[in-house]
């Protein structure tokens, strides 16, 4: 490959004239600069310069080479530009997918924050779910995808990926004011096995989850309606037409149905990621980590 200090070089023998006035522009002695030529034109295999006593005139193979020197280095220099605008968060792109909870929840005022300390950083937000965040990060798609795995689920496929833990979110079970306990405190999943249960579309993990964590306390549940977002879980709880598992971020306040701990079966939740590819972190993206970390912070501490 083209050597940029040598082009650098030749380009400078073009526009001054002579290897010492190149030399003078690099820095270095005449002799250097000369040395530093000669490979260059035992690297193209032709000569580039015709030196004499006292004077030096470029060949017209030099004189191709130095034209193409002059578009190649300002190339060069736009890139070297372009990075340090990055890396000091002065420009470059960041493309972001959470799921809608997490969004909601502190991935846009996350987006937010970063958009006013960093201006010139490109940001572009895709809402989508973990099984369909993680093959787009692991294909360069996605620079960070907020993603869950649910506890006690096998973990997904993560080769090619790098995930660090933001926050592991309890499982709550939201009921109709009706079934509320007089007690207060954790509650077995059994004491509500025969009761109706709402549940997500057989198509989310969200679905598994609520079945495995039931099939542990003993029972099968008697799932009556199935519906797409947590929105619709906590209406159709609140309406009475039965309990349901959700994630503490998702417990909205709402008007007929009050929220549970769950003790049994123990350690149900859900632990949220932030997901990038291995090697995968700019300076911007562990910028807006930081400021999603901030976020999360505020909110659950």
């Amino acid at each position: 490959m083209l050597d940029a200090h040598r082009l650098t070089l030749l380009r400078d023998v073009a526009a001054t004239g002579t290897i010492a006035g190149a030399a003078a522009r690099a820095g270095c002695t005449a002799a250097a600069a000369s040395q530093q030529l000669s490979a260059l034109e035992r690297y193209v295999g032709t000569p580039l310069l015709e030196r004499s006593a006292r004077s030096v005139r470029l060949t017209e193979a030099g004189r191709v080479l130095a034209e193409h020197a002059e578009s190649v280095l300002t190339s060069l220099a736009e890139a070297e530009r372009a990075v340090r605008d990055v890396a000091g968060l002065r420009g470059g792109t960041v493309r972001v997918a959470a799921f809608a909870t997490a969004a909601t929840s502190f991935v846009i005022p996350a987006l937010t924050g970063f958009r006013r300390r960093y201006p010139d950083v490109e940001l572009y937000f895709t809402e989508l779910e973990s099984d369909e965040a993680l093959p787009r990060v692991r294909a360069g798609e996605i620079d960070l995808a907020v993603t869950h795995e649910y506890t006690p689920l096998s973990r997904p496929n993560l080769r090619g990926l790098s995930q660090r833990p933001l926050y592991r979110e309890p499982l709550l079970l939201a009921v109709p004011r009706r079934l509320l306990p007089a007690e207060s405190g954790p509650v077995s999943l059994a004491d509500f096995a025969d009761t109706g249960w709402v549940a997500a579309l057989t198509s989310t993990g969200f679905q598994a989850a609520t079945e495995m964590a039931c099939r542990a306390a003993g029972f099968e549940p008697q799932i009556s309606v199935r519906v797409h977002s947590y929105q619709m879980v906590l209406a159709m709880v609140a309406a009475g037409f039965g309990v349901s598992l959700v994630p503490q971020l998702a417990a909205t306040s709402q008007r007929g149905l009050g929220y549970l701990p769950v003790g049994q079966p123990a350690g149900l939740a859900r632990q949220i990621h932030a997901t990038t590819r291995v090697g995968g972190r700019s300076a911007a993206v562990e910028h807006l980590l930081r400021c999603i970390t901030e976020v999360l912070a505020r909110k659950t501490g």
